[in-house]
């Protein structure tokens, strides 16, 4: 990623590829958001959202510019998410700061 701070996430569900594709798609319709495999991109103006799904666990890495706009990207993640991993009880991922 090109841009300077990033995070990552972890959100343990059986339904990682599923809750993978419905992000993109839904962001796919306003902003560019590509699925190839297990890998799923969404390009935001303040950043990017790499996801991957695996068996039992979807990882998410958010990449902006400061932690101001990383932070966002989170937020927006987890809202999302919350509305699609209602049946799961989803409140937030569990993020760290990349290394």
């Amino acid at each position: 990623m090109s841009t300077d701070l990033s995070s990552t996430g972890h959100f343990a569900t059986g339904n990682a590829h599923g809750y993978m594709k419905q992000l993109c798609k839904h962001f796919g319709h306003k902003i560019p958001a590509t699925v190839e495999g297990d890998e799923g991109v969404i390009t935001f103006e303040i950043g990017q959202a790499r996801l991957t799904a695996r068996d039992g666990d979807l990882q998410c890495t958010v990449a902006g510019a400061d932690a101001a706009a990383v932070e966002r990207l989170q937020g927006i993640i987890d809202s999302h998410l919350a509305r699609f991993a209602f049946r799961e009880a989803f409140s937030r991922m569990d993020w760290q700061p990349a290394a």
